[in-house]
């Protein structure tokens, strides 16, 4: 099969699972023999724009003909089966399945947040989850400043949202939401069920496993406030108080909020803030994990790092909503905790120190069943296989 994957790569300081996501899904299909072609922008390139070009992202943000007419020729040359989009912004823009219509190539597009119902893609605003956006006019984004605590920045994408809302849901064959709760989420808040289906994303195995039951309790991810780092750090400080838990807390990763983290750990021997660190040795960091903490408060809409986490044999705690729930199940492979209640999270770290190795045992059979690339590629083939099949029925009869 001949694949065109289309991509709006994030920038280098703010690393992304998207990205990952992609490149691992890429190699997948060409390790089976697939012929993929890639169309990418990276985010990385504005740095080195001239002050004109730089002054016309946000513009064409909802829409840019440049973008439009380089995928009309890429469309052209690589002549693909099937074009699988998964980020446009800033720099794609939806633009590109304009071309995918002229050209008559179908669209499977992965869904890795909210963008279709959002304007920040999070559903997520002060704390808790806000829907006020969906389905009207994108006013509260503007007022409460969603993207990057600024109105004017959140001003491209709530025009991108009003604009091109129909535009995705008329051009796309299928939606490949990461788990079910997301899906359920996006339906119930507007988007046509009939375009949705669920794949799971896959996770590579690994040799590192985790031997025993493990050094320290792992935090490994985004440091926002979004993504619970500040409940996680109130719990630790109950765990603290309450004389600890005999192993300590590492945090691991890079954000808005690391200075913070910072200075909270230092001088604490039961606190390691270990910065961004490469896959290589995160996987390290796993594999020598109790369990892997993500006390996300936002919905999220898969969990790769609970996944990356099952295929060392680790247990996970998370907070009990979203996809995480769907992920792991409670007392099984891991333990659940209230969202956003310090208290239920301290509980949790300590109950998960002294739970048995089984979890980890279990965590890792239901990363076999299935997180593997095996699964993976079966799905995501299969999802090809689905909308170029009902594309070629679908076409006009030429006589």
């Amino acid at each position: 099969m001949r694949v065109l994957v289309v991509h709006n790569r994030y920038r280098t300081e703010q690393p992304s699972g998207e990205d990952n996501v992609v490149d691992q899904e890429v190699a997948l299909l060409r390790a089976a023999g697939h012929d993929v072609d890639r169309f990418e922008r990276r985010s990385d390139d504005i740095a080195g724009m001239s002050l004109p070009d730089k002054a016309l992202v946000p513009l064409r943000v909802p829409w840019n003909p440049a973008a439009r007419a380089a995928m009309a020729e890429r469309l052209r040359v690589a002549r693909p089966d099937v074009v699988h989009v998964h980020n446009t912004f800033p720099l794609l823009s939806p633009s590109v399945l304009a071309a995918c219509r002229d050209a008559g190539v179908p669209v499977v597009a992965t869904l890795h947040n909210y963008t279709q119902v959002c304007p920040s893609g999070t559903l997520y605003r002060d704390g808790a989850t806000c829907t006020a956006c969906v389905g009207k006019l994108p006013l509260p984004a503007l007022r409460h400043g969603c993207y990057r605590g600024s109105t004017v920045a959140t001003v491209p994408l709530a025009v991108n949202l009003l604009a091109n809302r129909r535009r995705w849901w008329s051009g796309v064959s299928r939606f490949l939401c990461i788990s079910d709760a997301q899906r359920r989420t996006l339906v119930a808040n507007g988007m046509p069920p009939g375009l949705l289906t669920v794949k799971y994303n896959f996770v590579e195995d690994t040799a590192l496993r985790r031997v025993g039951g493990g050094e320290h309790l792992l935090y490994l991810g985004r440091l926002t406030e979004e993504k619970g780092v500040r409940l996680l750090m109130a719990a630790w400080d109950l765990v603290a108080r309450a004389g600890g838990l005999g192993v300590p807390l590492v945090i691991a990763g890079a954000g808005p909020l690391a200075d913070e983290v910072a200075a909270w750990a230092r001088g604490r021997v039961d606190v390691t803030f270990a910065g961004l660190r490469d896959k290589a040795s995160s996987r390290v960091l796993v594999s020598r994990a109790v369990a892997v903490v993500v006390p996300s408060r936002w919905l999220e809409t898969f969990g790769l790092v609970v996944v990356e986490a099952m295929a060392a044999g680790v247990p996970s705690v998370v907070a009990g909503h979203s996809s995480l729930a769907e992920l792991v199940d409670d007392g099984v492979t891991g333990l659940t905790h209230t969202p956003g209640d310090a208290a239920s999270l301290a509980s949790a770290l300590g109950q998960i120190v002294r739970a048995p190795t089984s979890l980890g045992r279990a965590a890792r059979a239901r990363y076999e069943a299935e997180f593997t690339p095996a699964a993976g590629l079966a799905n995501l083939v299969a999802q090809y296989g689905r909308v170029v099949e009902e594309s070629r029925r679908d076409a006009p009869t030429v006589r």
